[in-house]
């Protein structure tokens, strides 16, 4: 049997795209000859499924599941290339047998989930032509645990300490609207801080020229505070009613907000924009050779 060494595995995984596993597999299949291994993979359907992975998928939706218990929740992002597919069944229960196989098995990190759903992503992109991606996934364990689902785009869970899961899901909800950076101002670090801080003085220069140091620290100290306002959950407005802060809304119920995680489907994804006009040009000018 001839040795599949380290060197035809890359060639391999450069020619069409497939991870390393699906590589060795196949040239072990084809005792060592790549040409044969390419063949075999286009036979399957893999090589397909590998020319997607070169479109960006940044639509898709968030899924979320919570044990019965309210102890722990998990929260996995799974992304196509159009918001048409992430609506139709064939996506949605991916999305749900990917959620679900998360759930059971435990993972705390999207890597261990990417490989046991494979099989089901490359049959996915086979049948609908889109590329599809599992992104990311959180799991979170804790005394009370709520979750929020805004339709298929903003997902959130709440961990708490005290209180109880509706309690949980009202936070959920206020963090799926106001998309606050952090639990408390204790959490905010010093560079975030000497950022605004910066910020706020470039775009404020004509008004602090010429004005005493103690007015402009006032004014920086003043500003600083709000950013913290603003960007902490538990000193935001409760959306449900804006009298009241959500860590006094906590409060009151014997709760205290531990942590929270929110994913929006495509958030840091770069997204190729296409020069329409210049793609036409193109490919008139193709038809003309």
């Amino acid at each position: 049997m001839t040795q599949i060494t380290a060197a035809m595995v890359k060639e391999l995984r450069e020619r069409t795209g497939q991870g390393m596993m699906e590589c060795k597999k196949a040239l072990v299949a084809a005792d060592g000859d790549i040409e044969k291994a390419i063949d075999d993979m286009r036979a399957s359907g893999a090589i397909k499924a590998a020319k997607k992975a070169g479109n960006i998928a940044a639509e898709g939706a968030i899924a979320v599941k919570v044990s019965a218990d309210s102890k722990a929740a998990v929260i996995v992002e799974v992304n196509s290339q159009t918001d048409f597919l992430a609506l139709q069944d064939d996506f949605k229960n991916f999305v749900s047998a990917t959620l679900d196989k998360a759930f059971e098995a435990g993972y705390t990190d999207a890597a261990p989930l990417v490989a046991d759903q494979e099989s089901a992503r490359e049959a996915l992109i086979a049948k609908t032509g889109e590329n599809v991606n599992i992104r990311r996934l959180a799991r979170v364990e804790g005394d009370v645990i709520g979750a929020y689902l805004h339709g298929h785009r903003i997902g959130v869970v709440v961990n708490l300490k005290g209180g109880n899961e509706e309690l949980a899901r009202d936070i959920a909800m206020h963090v799926a609207a106001s998309n606050p950076q952090f639990v408390d101002p204790s959490q905010v670090s010093e560079e975030a801080v000497a950022k605004e801080k910066e910020i706020f003085l470039a775009l404020n220069a004509d008004k602090i020229a010429g004005k005493p140091d103690n007015i402009v620290e006032n004014m920086v100290k003043g500003r600083i505070n709000k950013f913290l306002a603003e960007a902490s959950l538990v000193e935001q407005p409760f959306v449900k009613d804006p009298e009241v802060k959500v860590g006094d809304l906590a409060k009151k119920a014997g709760a205290e907000v531990v942590s929270f995680i929110r994913f929006e489907v495509g958030e840091g994804i770069e997204r190729a924009e296409t020069d329409f006009a210049a793609e036409v040009a193109a490919q008139v000018a193709a038809s003309k050779q």
